[in-house]
């Protein structure tokens, strides 16, 4: 009779799994625009995982998939995805600030790595980068950052999560601002920059490096600095709760 009940359970369970999948609405938007160079991308979402991908393409591909709980949930944060006199515009953004977590965007963009992202900005999910060498501008208010083969100008700002930098570089011109509010910045370099000012403080945890810092660490916030070579690029750290690493090798 156990056996029974639990058979039914199981079977019970898998049914309403499989009509949930069945219940949930999803669409996709994909687009191919052909910029000059330099135009700003702005991207804007409520709640979605954004990867944006540097790549060998001549031209800006985007796709959005939406999941909703119903296909009339949809329209409550409708695509947006057109190119204006002063840049191209990507959003999925909810109606009247909603912040629903059922109401959710993947975003997918592919780009010359020199493409310029002048704001991507997202109230919660991830962002992931990759080979973005121009210029890219990051605000997540809830959620993880990571980024791989960066340079240039690079501006990465996290509310609560994380800011994750790896195989990145500090090039002559570009500068690199890292900011968490609550979480953790960690950045590896595959080799000690040859050049740069290093700014990195924490107000409340730890702060590692393979660079040698200068400390200043008995009081208060935990801050640490140095010039390598000229001084140029700056990069910067600050971390009002949470821990900093940096790492080479």
């Amino acid at each position: 009779m156990r056996s029974a009940w639990a058979t039914a359970l199981v079977l019970a369970a898998s049914v309403g799994a499989q009509a949930a999948a069945a219940a949930e609405a999803t669409d996709r938007t994909a687009k191919t625009f052909t910029l000059a160079a330099g135009t700003p991308i702005h991207v804007d979402a409520t709640i979605a995982d954004v990867t944006i991908t540097g790549s060998s393409r001549p031209d800006v591909s985007i796709e959005i998939v939406r999941h909703a709980p119903a296909p009339g949930d949809l329209g409550k944060f409708p695509v947006v995805v057109e190119e204006r006199p002063d840049g191209l515009y990507v959003s999925a953004l909810q109606a009247d600030g909603g912040r629903d977590a059922n109401l959710k965007a993947d975003i997918t963009i592919s780009a010359p790595p020199t493409a310029v992202f002048q704001s991507v900005r997202v109230v919660e999910g991830r962002v992931k980068l990759f080979n973005l060498r121009a210029a890219c501008d990051v605000d997540l208010q809830r959620g993880p950052i990571d980024a791989t083969g960066l340079a240039g100008r690079v501006r990465l700002e996290a509310g609560i999560g994380s800011v994750d930098v790896k195989q990145s570089e500090l090039t002559p011109g570009g500068m690199m601002r890292l900011r968490v509010f609550n979480g953790v910045v960690r950045v590896r370099f595959a080799r000690p920059p040859a050049s740069a000012r290093i700014l990195a403080v924490t107000f409340n945890g730890s702060l590692t490096s393979d660079i040698p810092l200068t400390m200043k660490d008995k009081f208060g916030p935990r801050f640490g600095e140095t010039t390598i070579g000229a001084g140029d690029p700056v990069m910067s750290i600050d971390v009002v709760k949470g821990d900093i690493a940096i790492k080479v090798g």
